[in-house]
């Protein structure tokens, strides 16, 4: 499959929408931080192991959705071009700083096991709070992933491949989550783009190589391609 351009993609795209959201979903229930005290130097103590399972969750499911963002961006060639462009550009800048910033959380259990609480969030604060993690790792790099993807899925649905439900839920999931603190409700928001974006993942992984190839322009009159996007055997 590897020498298959077009049904490495088409699977690799298909998987990763259902598995890219599913892992955050999952990430959500097991941090230790969800149901317990909302500083993390505390709550990570509690668990330590659950505090690293879901960091690693985190971090590989919001790697993984950056990688799933240009895949739906191949959906978007036949309309929606220009906003699946931007919004594929917003997801992929905003899911990479989201993973980035997950290197805080061993530094938080660490700080939590050897100071106060008050102490440890007090350090805290001032790292975060220095010019250079907040210009390169937060604002509004970080926020960036959660908008990007629902314009991503609008732009999905103006090109036909999925109805207007799919960017309502994904949007009402990620976007509705900023209204509560993170916390036990973020799970139910957080849990519902895995259906919308799983089912997209599912009809990805069911169309086909040709009806996926068929999203590839074709050359101009005149002009020759070295391989032809149907190719599977390059």
């Amino acid at each position: 499959m590897l020498n298959n351009q077009v049904a490495f993609r088409r699977i690799a795209a298909g998987t990763l929408l259902i598995t890219a959201p599913l892992l955050q979903a999952v990430a959500v229930v097991v941090d230790p931080g969800t149901w317990g005290d909302d500083r993390e130097a505390v709550s990570f103590g509690v668990n330590p192991t659950l505090a690293q399972v879901q960091s690693a969750l985190y971090h590989w499911s919001w790697l993984l959705m950056a990688v799933a963002a240009l895949g739906l961006a191949h959906l978007t060639r036949r309309a929606g071009t220009r906003l699946g462009h931007v919004a594929a550009a917003m997801s992929v800048v905003g899911y990479s700083s989201l993973s980035g910033m997950l290197i805080i959380d061993p530094v938080e259990w660490w700080l939590g096991r050897h100071f106060s609480p008050e102490r440890a969030q007090q350090i805290m604060d001032e790292m975060l709070d220095l010019p250079i993690t907040v210009g390169a790792f937060q604002l509004p790099w970080m926020f960036l992933g959660m908008i990007g993807l629902p314009l991503l899925t609008v732009a999905v649905w103006r090109s036909g491949f999925v109805g207007w439900w799919v960017p309502l839920v994904v949007a009402v999931g990620y976007l509705g989550s900023f209204a509560v603190p993170y916390g036990p409700l973020t799970v139910p928001f957080w849990s519902a783009p895995v259906l919308a974006l799983g089912w997209t993942g599912l009809k990805v992984l069911r169309m086909g190589d040709a009806a996926w190839a068929a999203y590839y322009p074709m050359a101009a009159p005149g002009l020759t391609t070295p391989d032809s996007y149907a190719n599977t055997t390059a």
